[in-house]
């Protein structure tokens, strides 16, 4: 994470002691790291609506155990789960360079977003893979010095993260108005009532009384064990939607969306080596089943993308079937469905079913005439300007043919006639 995250890699690093009593921490102690922490002064980047790049600082990244659960949202009691006690984790410390909480989205799903391609956890926020502590401080604008700073906890998505932020910006800012002082202390966000309230009031680091942990010995990292991870780190999920604007000419929200998870871009990319080819109208074909059919389906039957039936060989010779107009888009749809119960190859079901699109010009020609003498009034209709019939004409030929007429050819084929 901090190789993917421009951190500088301690040589040595050491295990610190954090002491302090919470029921959630049974033996009074937690493994963490201080003074000497594995990874220091890297940055990700974000990009803003308005398309620029921002740089966010992070301050630093380093191992520690986890602590318990405790529980406060269940009526008066507090519960306390410890079967993650001693779990390790990473925690990583952000500069604060975030000044509103779209921002802070961008961060941590550009933090998710990287944690998941590197392998390192799943990003799933509810089931706590990744968890995110929020530190909010005002100030007036020119000042150069923060604010009192306030923590909230026990955000388990993305938007509550985002409207919590907003939620304790705008609290800080009444009651400075107002003429009161904002307390440091840790606050508990409560989704449903979209409020955060205090917690506890939060202690100084070295109210931790942190010292180097006596029975673990430092950790060395020398640079061909670095200089090893580098050549085998992914590629950053940035520079992969940086690439797909460029290279394959894609739209930034098409970039976007397919570089959202690895296994999503994985699987592009593998429909683009089986098409073999350079063209760009292709490869936006390719983008737009990936993106639409392909993405929806597995969200609806909330599968992973290796799960998905249709290999990406298979998308891709139907993709060509398009490309060549053996088969129209509309029966494509018909042709997917069909792979996503048999994941046959496409051909084998565009003949089994006789889907192949009707081309030849004569016979088209011959289901024109016999839809425009059935629809002559239609016809004195587009004669006097009235162009929208145009699209009724098209119907009535699509449904004559069950769908197999070539668009363009039939297109043609009318512009001709009617004129």
């Amino acid at each position: 994470m901090g190789l993917a995250t421009n951190c500088k890699i301690a040589p040595r690093s050491i295990f610190a002691r954090k002491n302090y009593f919470y029921p959630d921490l049974p033996k009074g102690y937690q493994i963490s790291q201080y003074e000497e922490p594995i990874c220091t002064g890297g940055y990700v980047e974000i990009d803003l609506e308005d398309g620029n790049r921002k740089r966010i600082g992070i301050t630093r990244i380093h191992m520690e155990e986890d602590a318990g659960k405790s529980i406060h949202d269940q009526g008066n009691d507090t519960l306390v789960d410890i079967n993650r006690c001693g779990v390790p984790l990473i925690e990583i410390v952000g500069e604060p360079d975030l000044r509103s909480a779209k921002e802070a989205y961008l961060y941590l799903y550009k933090i998710r977003q990287i944690v998941t391609y590197l392998g390192i956890c799943d990003g799933n926020m509810e089931e706590g893979s990744l968890r995110c502590d929020a530190n909010i401080s005002v100030r007036k604008k020119g000042d150069k010095q923060f604010g009192t700073k306030t923590e909230v906890k026990n955000m388990n998505s993305f938007r509550h993260v985002e409207r919590a932020v907003d939620f304790e910006i705008n609290r800080q800012v009444q009651l400075l108005e107002e003429g009161e002082n904002v307390v440091q202390e840790t606050l508990l966000w409560d989704a449903t009532l979209g409020a955060a309230y205090p917690m506890r009031s939060k202690e100084e680091a070295h109210d931790y009384r942190y010292f180097p942990d006596p029975d673990l010995s430092p950790v060395f990292v020398n640079d061909e064990w670095i200089q090893g991870i580098k050549k085998d780190l992914p590629e950053h999920p940035t520079v992969r939607r940086d690439r797909f604007v460029a290279d394959l000419g894609l739209p930034r929200y098409d970039a976007d969306v397919l570089t959202s998870e690895k296994e999503y871009a994985d699987y592009f990319e593998s429909v683009l080596k089986e098409l073999r080819t350079s063209n760009k109208e292709h490869i936006k074909l390719g983008s737009n089943w990936v993106m639409t059919e392909v993405l929806r389906v597995v969200s609806e039957e909330k599968l992973r993308i290796d799960q998905f039936p249709v290999s990406p060989e298979n998308l891709a010779n139907m993709i060509r079937l398009i490309n060549d107009g053996t088969i129209s888009s509309k029966i494509a749809k018909e042709v997917f469905d069909e792979m996503i119960v048999s994941n046959e190859d496409p051909k084998v079901i565009v003949e089994r079913k006789g889907l192949v699109q009707l081309s030849d010009e004569s016979a088209i020609e011959k289901v024109v005439s016999e839809v425009l003498e059935k629809n002559a009034a239609q016809v004195e209709k587009y004669k006097a300007g009235n162009e929208k019939v145009f699209g009724f004409f098209v119907g009535e030929v699509m449904k004559a043919t069950k769908g197999k007429a070539n668009p363009l050819v039939l297109n043609a084929v009318l512009k001709r006639r009617l004129s």
